[in-house]
């Protein structure tokens, strides 16, 4: 039994209402015990303390992101060893990262190389990984013609990016502050999404060029309106929320509805689908580390500042990335 003392949530959905507090945690056979070093703060966070999660209970430990050092192993793990660095997304059905130590199951933990930081590690799982989900949803990128919707904001910034790398044609939408810094990294062109024009400027710019994925970043409408811009047979990623209903009449653009759901895989994921993710993970990690992937400069809190934070994240999502570094005790 170890003793950590970690934030707290008591069915208020504010993130100032979070109690610290101290806490139990036992490793299961599978388990790794991971002290933390730096824990990155999502938008899932608060969304999840509004009730999002019906597993949870008085007493939750919010965070689904972090990384540290294995502390402590579990009997049936063999392969991982205590002092390794390493980042997670957690299992939300169990306690999570807002803590000075974090249980996770062995087959989730992925290996951070020496040349990458504990805020650039802990910055990345949610974010990095549900980019990766995104366009492994495309049976086809290399040269085909897409959008992503939101670009500016921190996991609209990494599918743009990974398209990108994987030679696709890029278009997107963000606030124009971002576009000298979009186009720099190979964006074809970016439109202001607050212009009311910007969608016939886009049917423009094609010509008779088809759209052939539409990554929307904002929330269920905003991929609903987007709909009409996709060409036959093709593809629309909605990556905070799922749509329920076709969008368009049956027997036109017979379009694919795709949600992105990263949590789930530990619910219902294989150890296959595991094995992926953490290669994906690796593949994530050394692409920051070479170069091929940019990572924002997180902005960094201490451990007790995380309820502050995670309110100013909630209040104003402007693809600022929170991380919480904590020191060793």
């Amino acid at each position: 039994m170890y003793k950590t003392d970690a934030w707290t949530w008591h069915r208020n959905p504010s993130p100032l209402q979070l109690s610290k507090e101290e806490k139990s945690l036992s490793p299961g056979d599978d388990d790794v015990l991971v002290e933390n070093r730096a824990v990155g703060l999502n938008p899932v966070d608060w969304k999840l303390m509004e009730g999002l999660s019906p597993a949870w209970q008085a007493g939750q430990i919010p965070g689904v992101d972090g990384m540290g050092i294995i502390v402590a192993t579990g009997k049936n793990v063999a392969h991982l060893r205590k002092g390794s660095r390493v980042m997670y997304h957690t299992d939300l059905r169990h306690h999570g990262s807002f803590a000075r130590h974090t249980l996770v199951k062995a087959n989730a933990v992925i290996a951070v190389p020496d040349n990458i930081s504990d805020a650039t590690a802990a910055s990345l799982p949610c974010p990095g990984l549900t980019a990766w989900q995104a366009i492994k949803k495309l049976p086809d990128i290399a040269g085909q013609t897409v959008l992503v919707n939101g670009a500016g904001g921190y996991v609209g910034n990494l599918i743009t990016q990974l398209l990108i790398n994987h030679a696709a044609h890029v278009y997107v939408t963000a606030s124009e502050r971002h576009h000298k810094k979009l186009s720099a990294r190979g964006v074809i062109q970016a439109f202001d999404y607050k212009a009311s024009g910007w969608k016939e400027d886009f049917r423009r710019m094609l010509g008779e060029k088809a759209v052939h994925a539409v990554f929307d970043t904002v929330n269920q409408q905003s991929a609903i309106s987007l709909a009409g811009l996709l060409g036959y047979y093709g593809h629309l990623v909605c990556v905070q929320d799922r749509i329920e209903t076709a969008p368009l009449p049956a027997f036109t653009t017979s379009i694919s509805l795709h949600e992105i759901a990263l949590a789930s895989i530990h619910a219902y994921g294989t150890a296959q689908d595991l094995s992926q993710l953490r290669l994906a993970g690796e593949t994530l990690l050394k692409q920051v580390g070479n170069g091929e992937l940019q990572l924002a400069a997180p902005e960094t809190v201490t451990f007790d500042d995380i309820p502050a934070a995670l309110e100013k994240l909630k209040r104003n999502n402007d693809g600022t990335k929170y991380v919480a570094l904590i020191a060793p005790q």
